[in-house]
């Protein structure tokens, strides 16, 4: 018998695809091609554009005067500020100083160089030399040093207390403050302990400086003189401290 092929099978040619459906898929390719080449130079063409735009114009200066008051300064115009600056670096040069802050001062300076012991005088005295100016900073300086001050405290185991009495200000001169307080040194020398008790009045000049992270009061100190008033030595056995008790401010 003779193989016979199926009635349902169709010729090889009719499965190939005509040739103007090939044709037309590759317009349709082609046309989207040109399509997003075309969109993607109008955005390369845009952004080149908006570049050299931006850089040409001139920089933008923000001008602040002694008030506080911002301006927009561009190239020849000069238009206000849509918000003020509050916080710049003039406004805070512009707010003086009160005479809380210089009495502020003055108790934190006095503290720093007149409360110690041998083991903190260091820190102590460094805190003070950063609260005064550069001239008075390097003139007590040499004079801590020309007088080896640091390692006698630490040779005969000095501690010094001190508390303030009151704090005064002077009206006759700007920024200086009288105070009156009590200091007293505890030495150690031979197994013997020796106590100083000084009523002493000290005068301490401030001067005004630009504000910052490292000096918030905008003050200095400029000039400091002590003056004892009374004074004793005790080596009683039973050496109750002279501050004890007493109310300072």
């Amino acid at each position: 018998m003779k193989n016979h092929k199926p009635l349902t099978a169709k010729p090889e040619m009719l499965t190939y695809t005509k040739y103007y459906e090939h044709d037309g898929l590759l317009r349709a390719y082609a046309n989207r091609a040109w399509l997003a080449a075309i969109l993607f130079g109008v955005i390369a063409l845009g952004s080149f554009a908006f570049a050299v735009y931006a850089r040409l114009q001139p920089p933008t200066v923000i001008r602040v005067d002694k008030n506080g008051n911002a301006t927009v300064v561009g190239g020849a115009r000069m238009r206000p500020a849509r918000f003020p600056l509050e916080f710049s670096a003039n406004t805070a040069k512009a707010v003086a100083p009160t005479d809380l802050e210089g009495k502020a001062m003055v108790r934190s300076f006095l503290n720093s160089y007149l409360i110690y012991t041998p083991d903190s005088v260091d820190q102590n005295f460094s805190d003070a030399l950063n609260m005064m100016t550069r001239n008075l900073r390097a003139y007590t300086l040499d004079t801590l040093r020309a007088k080896d001050v640091v390692g006698k405290i630490e040779a005969k185991h000095m501690i010094s207390e001190f508390r303030i009495r009151s704090i005064e200000r002077v009206k006759a001169a700007p920024w200086t403050y009288v105070v009156f307080g009590v200091n007293e040194v505890h030495r150690v020398k031979k197994g013997t302990e020796t106590t100083d008790r000084i009523v002493g009045k000290y005068t301490v000049r401030l001067v005004e400086t630009a504000r910052s992270d490292l000096n918030p009061s905008g003050l200095l100190i400029a000039g400091f003189n002590s003056q004892e008033m009374m004074g004793q030595r005790d080596t009683s056995l039973d050496q109750q401290g002279a501050l004890d008790g007493s109310a300072g401010q």
